[in-house]
């Protein structure tokens, strides 16, 4: 078959270079199948090109309630008014599960650098529909024309040489450090079974429900399309099939467990004695499950601020601050944070001198980026400070920001380089004179220096006049009960 294929390419090579008035347009199109067919027939999706060969694709799309049964390709030559015309067509079959009513969204396939987007449909699944007896392409046409008929074609299972797996790249982490998750399936260079994936979009969020645990931060590498990438294990070459990839970082000292999952395959059994007409495999399932995987968390060592601080591997940049600066007045600085860990988390620096600066709330920058199997960035705090004083200020007497550092397993403190020097004059005593005493300093200016009773006039004589009245009250008692007192002999 191939040498028949190559013969053809060259006979439309030469017809191409000969024959002049050639018309070079180019035309792409996908045509989809019938929208009415039975249980045991196929749906089809065509893409042709014309007047150009097709050099590459993207892959069909994958279809609920339907299985990829393998393509074909059909290629024709016209030629008229001494023009030729070449079309070239892939042919995707789709075998239905059941019966139903089903929808093909819409999707977009890339043929030679161009996309094309297609408008999706519905297919009506029907009953299996029963095959004409006089079909001659029902048996073997050869064993029908020497006058026998064979038994059955019988199918074999063919040992596979592949798995699905979850690795992690650690088995032991601190708290808040990462570490990175791959979910992929290994084909070995040398595994002779015919395998596809099967209803991969469903599957893989059925999965994820599964791994993905609840106590730790995800960063999510987003494979977008998966891809054949050879790799070496134990010496013997493989084909990696990633289909899913993140990065973890462990909220609370509680293990990271993933159970094992299971990926659905089609795999296909072969004819045990095959002929060139009749089907010669059989399409099957093969369940595929990974182990179970735990990575130990373990607590960060005793501090005063490890439940705040930020776990991996950084350092601190400053910038964007001029050398020469007046009391007094605002000017923007920059520390940037860049290195390998959790980004999104990242703290702000502390201010461990209030007396030096005015320090505004920063705005906060950040990048994330994820690639080579771990995520790295960097977070960027926009501030604008304020000297208090005039002369040399360092910003490392200011500012400082801890973090453990899990390449050395101990904290580290990281602070900015740049030195000020501050002129004007000192912002301190304005600020005393500024700030409100309360109301007692408010009336030094108004109040003599005499001492004064702070109760107001009026309430005392109020007091004084009621005790006064009491008195004067109890005496002129007393005098009338002796006057009344009868007088003895």
């Amino acid at each position: 078959m191939k040498a028949v294929t190559l013969h053809a390419k060259s006979v439309i090579y030469t017809l191409l270079v000969l024959i002049p008035g050639l018309c070079f347009s180019q035309e792409a199109k996908v045509t989809l199948g019938n929208r009415n067919i039975a249980l045991n027939d196929v749906f089809t999706i065509t893409l042709t090109v014309s007047n150009e060969s097709i050099k590459s694709y993207s892959g069909f799309p994958e279809i609920r309630s339907f299985n990829k049964v393998g393509t074909s390709s059909q290629t024709s030559t016209n030629i008229m008014n001494n023009k030729v015309s070449v079309t070239q067509s892939i042919i995707q079959n789709y075998q239905p599960t059941k019966e139903g009513t089903f929808t093909i969204p819409d999707f977009s396939i890339t043929v030679n650098d161009k996309t094309l987007k297609i408008t999706g449909m519905s297919v009506t699944v029907g009953p299996p529909r029963q095959r004409n007896a006089n079909n001659p392409f029902g048996d073997d046409i050869f064993e029908e024309f020497f006058g026998r008929k064979t038994a059955p074609t019988e199918f074999v299972e063919v040992k596979d040489d592949a798995f699905f797996s979850l690795s992690t790249s650690k088995d032991q982490v601190y708290v808040g450090e990462g570490f990175h998750v791959e979910l992929a399936f290994y084909v070995s260079e040398t595994n002779r079974a015919e395998m596809q994936f099967y209803d991969l979009t469903t599957q893989l969020g059925d999965i994820l429900k599964k791994v993905k645990p609840k106590n730790c931060w995800e960063e999510n590498f987003n494979i977008s399309e998966i891809t054949r990438v050879p790799v070496v294990m134990n010496g013997k070459p493989y084909v990696q099939y990633k289909i899913y990839e993140a990065d973890f970082f462990p909220l609370s000292v509680e293990d990271v467990r993933f159970p094992a999952v299971g990926l659905n395959m089609i795999k296909y059994k072969v004819a045990k004695n095959p002929s060139f007409f009749s089907t010669n495999r059989q399409q099957d399932f093969k369940m595929f499950n990974t182990r179970t995987k735990v990575v130990r968390v373990k607590a960060l060592p005793p501090h005063p601020l490890k439940d705040q601080v930020a776990v991996g591997v950084f350092k601190l940049e400053d910038a964007g601050v001029s050398s020469s600066a007046t009391a007094g007045k605002a000017l923007p600085f920059t520390i940037k944070i860049t290195g390998i860990g959790n980004i999104s988390s990242l703290p702000e620096p502390q201010i461990i001198n209030q007396d030096l600066f005015e320090v505004y709330p920063p705005n906060i920058r950040q990048n994330i980026n994820r690639n080579q199997g771990y995520v790295s960035g960097s977070k960027a705090f926009d501030y604008f400070i304020a000297p208090k004083e005039p002369g040399t200020i360092p910003l490392s007497s200011a500012f400082s920001w801890i973090y453990f550092n899990t390449s050395k397993n101990r904290y580290d403190t990281l602070q900015p380089k740049s030195v000020l020097q501050v002129g004007g004059q000192s912002q301190r005593d304005k600020a005393i004179q500024n700030s409100d005493l309360g109301p007692f300093y408010g009336r030094i200016d108004k109040e003599s220096n005499t001492l004064v009773s702070l109760k107001k006039p009026k309430e005392y004589k109020v007091w004084y006049n009621i005790a006064l009245g009491l008195a004067v009250f109890l005496v002129l008692g007393m005098m009338i009960k002796r006057a009344n007192k009868p007088h003895g002999f």
